[in-house]
């Protein structure tokens, strides 16, 4: 049976050597992050450039992002959108989030990014109540593990048929595929898995990206 290669320091060198294509400022962010004591909440420059290759190919316009951190992804997906493209990006911390304003102000991206910072359920909720249902091409989860689920629900509501809502850390450096390990995040990641498996409502491919990239793409 066909699987992921295995991918040790040396390999992944290369893949990112030979496939990546950064955009200067996104490459000076990445650096910087590096720097800071939480920088594993970063995704790499390939799932990046993956997730805006998934922008062009669908023409994305409106995109939501639910966590922002130091804008990493909203600021690649950002770069991938037309001119009159927008993402809401939701976040809870301003101490993060005025790294992501400095870097998409610095690539001449911020018209594009409406960031917004609170609940993120309360904001996904407002959107939903505003009859924004249906009017989204494109949705990113990269947050609080436990709300997932919710999070997943009210994104499949406010995408249209054919729009794609991606799933971040859906593999959780293997724990979830270990029994013993019931930490509440294992948990939660473990029965969002099992809940997109069982979705009639969507198309799904998870893959080995990262941390685990889940595609759900709305029927």
């Amino acid at each position: 049976m066909g699987r992921a290669i295995t991918m040790d320091e040396t390999l992944y060198r290369y893949l990112v050597d030979h496939s990546v294509r950064e955009h200067p400022v996104l490459a000076e962010l990445r650096a910087e992050t590096a720097k800071l004591p939480k920088a594993v909440m970063q995704i790499g420059p390939e799932q990046g450039q993956f997730m805006a290759l998934l922008a062009r190919l669908m023409g994305a316009r409106r995109c939501i992002e639910i966590g922002v951190f130091t804008g990493y992804s909203s600021l690649a997906v950002a770069l991938a959108l037309p001119e009159n493209g927008s993402i809401i990006a939701l976040d809870v911390s301003d101490e993060w989030t005025s790294i992501a304003r400095r870097h998409w102000r610095r690539a001449g991206v911020e018209g594009k990014i409406d960031l917004r910072l609170g609940r993120a359920m309360d904001t996904l909720d407002t959107l939903i109540s505003l009859q924004e249902s249906g009017r989204f091409d494109l949705a990113f989860i990269d947050a609080d593990k436990g709300n997932y689920l919710g999070y997943y629900e009210r994104c499949l509501e406010l995408v249209r048929p054919g729009g794609l809502i991606l799933l971040d850390n859906t593999l959780w450096s293997g724990a979830v595929a270990d029994p013993a390990n019931q930490e509440p995040d294992t948990v939660a990641l473990r029965a969002l898995n099992e809940a997109l498996h069982r979705d009639d409502r969507i198309d799904l491919a998870q893959l080995p990206v990262g941390d685990g990239l889940t595609l759900a793409r709305k029927r």
